[in-house]
């Protein structure tokens, strides 16, 4: 996280240490990302409803489920999957009866964009049918915009709207009339959290998202920084190109690129220690450990911030 994501800047810092029961609705620019960062930030565990048709391999299932994730299913993936998304329901219910806290996408589709889209109609089931069995659930909208899709590490914002309960709401009313209500209402609240840019308009994309560090650091962080990207390039540079090559038609570059990292990183920063410390015999070798992702971490913070004029797909 520190390496990934340069700057975050987030509006209510102390609504991470809220308890549940905590509905998160989210906006969904970034693929798992979104989920793997709230989760991070949050003091307790959060569990996310993630896209069912990457639950069918037994193998991912059994990932995602120690990983917190709930299958949900779109009317595209198939209608015969639908009932599932019942079943998710009631575990989510579950978790809320043990003041868990759970993440949605309400917009129910990830893409590469600094754009609020057409919400679904599943956050509002899940929280009317929490609140009809008379679970005190809270409802937070939450807006994640990032600075860019492309490059790595990000200015990260994380906006939190006011907060929403089944007293907001006339739970007598039909499905489709309470439903839609709630969807008018989280979308006025999502339209304050959620960056609204045209990815052509360079100049609102710097206002927005750009934080240039002072004089100072780049004084202090310039020859780290050389030494960081000498370090990384051989790893990083092949990473990218290939997860640029397997990505360039979806919106899961930054997903697949960390997920890569994640794993490869630790052995390339423990490889490099061996090694010094083989060549050098020196026992102080082994604060590269340290050193290595600090010098990363003072690249990232000189290094350009916003994408280049690209055509992002949807996923």
């Amino acid at each position: 996280m520190l390496i990934f994501c340069r700057r975050i800047i987030i509006n209510k810092p102390e609504l991470l240490k809220k308890k549940g029961p905590l509905l998160l609705a989210c906006n969904h620019p970034n693929s798992f990302l979104d989920a793997a960062i709230l989760a991070d930030l949050f003091k307790y565990p959060v569990y996310s409803l993630t896209r069912g048709d990457v639950f069918k391999n037994p193998f991912y299932s059994k990932i995602l489920t120690a990983l917190k994730m709930l299958p949900v299913y779109r009317t595209s993936e198939g209608t015969e999957n639908l009932g599932i998304n019942y079943e998710t329901f009631e575990d989510c219910k579950r978790i809320f009866k043990k003041e868990g806290i759970v993440l949605i996408f309400s917009e129910a589709k990830c893409i590469n964009e600094w754009h609020l889209r057409p919400l679904r109609k599943g956050t509002a089931r899940l929280a009317f049918s929490s609140w009809e069995e008379n679970i005190p659930l809270e409802v937070l909208p939450v807006g994640i915009n990032y600075s860019s899709f492309r490059r790595f590490s990000k200015n990260l914002f994380i906006n939190f709207g006011e907060i929403m309960t089944k007293n907001d709401f006339d739970l007598n009313e039909p499905d489709g009339k309470r439903n839609q209500a709630f969807n008018n209402k989280l979308e006025e609240k999502f339209h304050q959290l959620v960056f609204e840019i045209d990815k052509d308009d360079i100049q609102k994309q710097k206002l927005l998202l750009e934080k240039k560090p002072s004089l100072l650091l780049k004084i202090i962080l310039f020859i780290p920084a050389i030494v960081g990207w000498l370090i990384h390039a051989p790893l990083y540079l092949p990473i990218k190109n290939f997860t640029y090559k397997k990505t360039w038609d979806n919106d899961h570059y930054d997903s697949v690129l960390i997920a890569l990292l994640l794993f490869i990183y630790p052995l390339y920063v423990i490889l490099i220690t061996i090694l010094i410390l083989l060549l050098t015999h020196n026992l102080f070798s082994w604060l590269l450990i340290i050193a290595l992702p600090f010098t990363a971490r003072a690249y990232v913070q000189l290094k350009p911030q916003l994408d280049k004029q690209v055509v992002y797909k949807s996923a």
